[in-house]
């Protein structure tokens, strides 16, 4: 099969399309006929050499491909050839085929295409995980999402739409803010206003009667985060999900008792491993939404398997907005 390998870690000038041996499935696991594949900043991690994990190298980076079942284990009965599939693989979905435990794939909708489940994989997800398994949102609750216009921020701002709630954006460039908006944003917050210490706080307490928000969610960490728990309602959460925006935050504990807040983090790939149930719980729910029309893929652009390089390199220059979807010939 063709695949995108990484040989060495660190520059995306160590990736390379080539030939690499096909996946051969053990008992539990499902072999997929990738169609489609997003492009996410986390693996620019992975391929720098800086994720909570290294793979051995030679590996195939790609998270959460979409495509159809080409043959399973012998322990699997819930899947079959001709399967239309998303798998939550943490790895190798640049590929034609790529290897899934059967646990972590899930039955698509007929009404979703390969490219929407591919956009959404992963981000979506994540949001969920976010904001109603760590977060505990209720309907009718204020959120604000940091770097809203992000996959996982524009994600989770459709989903706090869909679930009943008051979605706040937080982003530093406002020539998105039309997407955050178009994605549900009932307000825009500037993450590039001057003394932003005290001006994010009072730009949330403004559209917010005073409280602040119930839940934030923050995959920046650096002076956002320093800011944005400032601006936690009483009794509020808020969700650590990455340091996208460079220093990893600490935090004086006093602060938590005098507000009655809870600070907690996310790792999603731990969910997938020690709680399948929840994970499934998960999907259900986003494929649920989907096909009610409540919540869509986001903005997304399609490129060939073999525009990789560029793909990634345009994630990481913030070029997109949306998602890129790589695709593989039938």
């Amino acid at each position: 099969m063709r695949a995108v390998v990484l040989n060495e870690y660190g520059s995306l000038d160590n990736l390379s399309l080539t030939d690499f041996a096909d996946p051969v499935p053990g008992p539990q696991d499902i072999i997929v006929d990738v169609r489609a594949t997003a492009v996410n900043y986390v693996d620019l991690v992975l391929i720098s050499g800086k994720y909570q994990f290294k793979p051995d190298v030679p590996f195939i980076p790609g998270k959460g491909p979409a495509g159809i079942v080409k043959s399973v284990g012998s322990d699997v009965t819930d899947f079959a050839p001709g399967d239309r599939v998303v798998a939550m693989a943490e790895q190798g979905g640049y590929a034609g085929l790529t290897p899934i435990h059967r646990n972590n794939c899930y039955h698509l909708p007929d009404a979703m295409s390969f490219t929407d489940a591919a956009s959404m994989a992963l981000v979506y997800d994540t949001a969920w995980f976010s904001l109603v398994e760590r977060g505990r949102f209720a309907e009718g609750e204020s959120v604000l999402v940091l770097g809203a216009s992000g996959g996982v921020g524009l994600a989770a701002v459709q989903l706090v739409r869909a679930l009943g709630g008051h979605a706040l954006a937080g982003i530093a460039n406002p020539d998105k803010a039309d997407l955050v908006r178009d994605a549900g944003a009932e307000a825009v917050i500037d993450l590039a206003a001057d003394n932003l210490r005290e001006s994010l706080r009072d730009q949330v307490f403004a559209v917010t009667d005073g409280r602040g928000a119930d839940v934030v969610i923050d995959p920046l960490g650096d002076d956002i985060f320093d800011a944005a728990i400032r601006a936690v309602a009483w009794r509020g959460r808020m969700v650590v999900i990455g340091f996208a925006a460079g220093r990893i935050p600490s935090l004086k504990a006093n602060y938590l008792l005098v507000k009655n807040i809870d600070v907690g983090g996310l790792q999603i790939s731990d969910y997938r491993r020690r709680r399948p149930d929840l994970t499934a719980k998960c999907f259900e729910q986003i494929f649920s939404l989907y096909t009610a029309g409540k919540i869509s893929a986001l903005p997304t652009e399609t490129r060939p398997i073999e525009d990789f390089r560029q793909a990634l390199q345009d994630v990481q220059d913030r070029k997109i907005r949306g998602r890129i979807v790589l695709t593989q010939d039938d």
